[in-house]
């Protein structure tokens, strides 16, 4: 039997059984399981001897995805704690602490659609709380959509949000700036050793949006073309390093 239909069967059982009735077109926790673990893969850290990854991830969900969850939220939280736990023992991948998993409603998302942020928080000798380590973008997921990234926290919708489609991976930007980078610190991280930490800028202007060049090594070049400024339009190839990013809005 694999990990994850022994996983989907745990699950099932906190319930009695009522999932494949009750999460149709909803979020289904065993795909919550699937991406938790794909979110540990993609923010590997390599340490002189050992590969590090994320310990705490924060769900975000809908309003009415988390209202599916009541009475059993942290019976769920728990078995998909200890899937991390099993899974980074499989693969080899060293852990600070304990996986943790916390659950947040987010509403700007919609039905169907959850949002996972990973980080290595770094524990802090003499302290109740541990230290914050760099805090990566928050991917979003849809069984209707590509992923999208999101950064984290709530901020106010501009009028259009832009979006950065890259493969099958969408970033959409509802804020009025956003910094395009190496960093795990930006906005929107790009894992790509010719991308400055942080290259680009995109920003909504009141006749569009623009993106700025950040004094970046190797430029950007957009269409074709080395910019330092330049209004985007719909449809417009963004290079950087050796990333190619599609900019539309929504």
């Amino acid at each position: 039997m694999s990990v994850l239909r022994s996983l989907e069967l745990k699950l099932e059982r906190l319930v009695e059984g009522v999932f494949s009735r009750a999460f149709k077109a909803r979020v289904q926790p065993v795909e919550l399981a699937r991406k938790l673990a794909k979110e540990m893969e993609s923010h590997r850290t390599s340490g002189v001897s050992r590969v590090y990854v994320p310990n705490e991830y924060t769900v975000y969900l809908s309003r009415d995805d988390r209202k599916q969850f009541e009475g059993y939220e942290q019976a769920l939280i728990d078995e998909l704690s200890a899937h991390l736990l099993d899974h980074a023992t499989r693969e080899g991948l060293a852990l600070l602490t304990r996986p943790k998993v916390s659950f947040d409603t987010d509403r700007r998302l919609r039905m169907g659609e959850f949002g996972i942020q990973a980080r290595l928080m770094k524990p802090s000798r003499g302290a109740e709380e541990p230290e914050p380590g760099d805090l990566g973008a928050t991917m979003v997921y849809s069984a209707a959509r590509v992923p999208d990234a999101v950064g984290a926290g709530v901020a106010e919708k501009p009028a259009s949000r832009a979006l950065l489609v890259s493969d099958s991976k969408s970033f959409v930007i509802d804020r009025e700036r956003a910094v395009v980078g190496r960093s795990q610190r930006a906005d929107y991280v790009l894992a790509d050793p010719n991308v400055s930490r942080r290259h680009f800028e995109l920003q909504l202007r009141a006749d569009g949006w623009y993106l700025t060049d950040l004094g970046s090594t190797n430029g950007v070049i957009v269409n074709g073309k080395r910019v330092t400024t330049s209004r985007l339009a719909p449809g417009d190839e963004i290079v950087v390093g050796t990333s190619s990013l599609r900019f539309d809005v929504d």
